[in-house]
């Protein structure tokens, strides 16, 4: 898997996620970028999942969280990849979430996802993914 196919799959990852966060999300385009089955690990824990309907609801519920903490865009900075072998990597991309906070400016804050990916016969499909603490990310700088 080379680095253009990822950066094209990412772009297409950041306008799905931009259109859910003004309530026009595509959730089954949402969820064709998701394997069968994945894994995410973040500081609260390790969990699974299907790409079924229970991840259309959590996708659904994801971007109203969104909107109600005011996320005005999430922007993708910058896709490099590390090669695991020819069909698995791990992206390493770093977004840019933009919010908007009562009684004051704009507040944008960085940060990066591991997504491991795997492309058999299509495209790229995300099976797992690693990120920090976004809750205490987003305190910090005020939202939520």
């Amino acid at each position: 898997m080379d680095l253009p196919t990822l950066q094209a799959f990412f772009e297409r990852y950041q306008q799905l996620f931009q259109e859910g966060l003004t309530d026009r999300a595509d959730l089954a385009a949402v969820a064709a970028s998701y394997a069968a089955a994945f894994v995410a690990a973040t500081p609260a824990g390790v969990s699974v999942g299907r790409n079924d309907e229970q991840l259309a609801d959590v996708m659904r519920q994801g971007f109203e969280r969104y909107r109600r903490l005011g996320t005005k865009s999430m922007a993708l900075r910058s896709v490099r990849h590390s090669p695991i072998d020819a069909l698995h990597c791990v992206a390493h991309v770093a977004w840019t979430a933009t919010y908007a906070r009562a009684g004051g400016s704009d507040v944008a804050i960085d940060f990066e996802v591991h997504y491991l990916v795997q492309q058999l016969d299509g495209p790229p499909r995300i099976f797992g993914w690693v990120s920090g603490d976004e809750e205490a990310l987003m305190r910090a700088h005020g939202i939520g």
